[in-house]
């Protein structure tokens, strides 16, 4: 099958740059409003089977345009949500998100045990968005799926399971709000990286550089 994770729009707690993980979440700003309206052109020619997104209120948003653009229903499916910050929620100083960022990266290279304070572990992480991948997968398993998630958990779980990618948190790669990661492969044979768009997929206009956004910044 075909992957497309795909990042949500921007967020206020994005441009404040703070670890904004919890349930439900916040909604989009203008700027992600128009983010979510271009991915529709930007994937015009995609064939899409089916559009997901996780359950905070933001993939939502950012799903909805495309899946009416193709007449399909926003399928909401747990696994798919943020890395949870843990006490850590809310907060935008440097410490606090070097400590997140150390962690949930350092899971890409294999340093499971790591925990984020108060929150989970990558064995836990993982668990949980493989089992939501092998979902989707298994009832997808020869078309093209998006899925809408969230920056970290897309740019941590890309880089472990991308067989072609470098398995080293500091390589990976930025993310900006609905930048688009795309892998082919399964859950049984493995995925390979196609192609990993950071900037936003309707073009560097809809870029908001004076964004803090620690969960998708190129220097996290």
């Amino acid at each position: 099958m075909r992957l497309l994770l795909i990042r949500h729009g921007q967020t206020p707690a994005n441009v404040r740059g703070e670890l904004a993980t919890a349930r439900p979440g916040p909604a989009l700003t203008p700027l992600g409003i128009r983010q979510a309206e271009a991915v529709v052109d930007a994937l015009a020619g995609e064939q899409i089977a089916a559009v997901y997104a996780s359950a905070l209120v933001r993939t939502g948003l950012t799903a909805a345009p495309l899946a009416r653009e193709h007449g399909l229903e926003v399928r909401i499916l747990e696994g798919l949500e943020e890395i949870e910050a843990g006490d850590l929620e809310d907060r935008n100083d440097m410490p606090s998100v070097m400590i997140y960022v150390k962690a949930a990266f350092g899971w890409a290279e294999g340093k499971l045990d790591a925990r984020i304070p108060g929150a989970i572990d990558g064995h836990e992480f993982f668990a949980r968005f493989d089992a939501a991948i092998a979902g989707i997968a298994a009832d997808h398993p020869d078309h093209t799926v998006a899925v809408f998630s969230h920056g970290a958990a897309i740019r941590v779980w890309a880089v472990a399971r991308g067989s072609n990618l470098s398995h080293d948190s500091g390589l990976i790669r930025h993310l900006d709000n609905t930048g688009v990661v795309v892998l082919s492969g399964s859950p049984a044979g493995g995925w390979v990286v196609e192609t990993w768009e950071g900037e936003p997929v309707g073009g560097s206009q809809l870029a908001d550089a004076a964004a803090a956004d620690p969960t998708g910044d190129a220097d996290a």
